[in-house]
């Protein structure tokens, strides 16, 4: 727990989480959220983005997971991969949204999966659809993927059930919950703030509609 409460506070320091109660946002899989995180922002604050590195790396040994190959999917997961790979010596890799036009047209670029052991890094899970995706272009080229690590896990129920459809088991640095109590700690949200923003978490398709009337 003490780890999910660091990884939030650094995210809400760095400003990477904002609270849009008045003007939410619509995420790719079309759910409008009051609240939006953008971990793009940590390679510009080495602090703070120290935390999520050390955190992959300690939660990583918590769960004794081994692997030949580190891979993150573009463009989020690239630097928390990247930088993964570097502090462990391990190899890594990117998978692409979409297949190269010329060459080998592959999904995956910086070297060979086939027949390796590959855990994927995203900085993070709303429905799951991009992580997914990343699995089976992996998966496709022959890797064998099984955990999925994250800076940032929504929790969303539609999540959890596709991660477990897929054999791949979901690690979050922290959650949306935390998140949002460590926001109201550091007086960012009040208390009744706090209450609308669960409400919608509750029900994110249904009270997301709500918001965009």
């Amino acid at each position: 727990m003490e780890r999910e409460k660091k990884v939030a506070r650094a995210l809400i320091e760095i400003g990477a989480v904002g609270f849009t109660l008045e003007n939410p946002v619509t995420f790719k899989s079309g759910i409008i959220s009051p609240v939006y995180v953008d971990n793009r922002k940590f390679p510009y604050y080495p602090n703070e983005w120290k935390v999520v590195i050390e955190g992959f790396k300690d939660l990583i040994k918590e769960k004794n997971i081994s692997f030949d190959v580190i891979a993150g999917v573009a463009l989020g997961g690239i630097p928390h991969s990247a930088a993964l790979g570097f502090s462990l010596n391990v190899s890594s890799v990117f998978v692409r949204t979409l297949a190269k036009e010329h060459g080998k047209k592959s999904m995956i670029g910086g070297g060979e999966v086939k027949d390796k052991k590959v855990i994927l890094i995203e900085d993070l899970v709303s429905t799951g659809i991009s992580s997914l995706g990343g699995i089976k272009s992996l998966r496709d080229e022959g890797a064998e993927v099984s955990d999925c690590f994250v800076v940032v896990s929504y929790g969303f129920h539609e999540a959890e059930e596709a991660f477990k459809n897929a054999k791949v088991n979901l690690h979050p640095l922290t959650t949306f919950p935390v998140i949002l109590k460590e926001a109201e700690s550091m007086g960012k949200l009040t208390a009744g703030e706090v209450t609308k923003i669960m409400e919608w978490f509750q029900d994110p398709h249904g009270l997301g509609e709500k918001y965009k009337k």
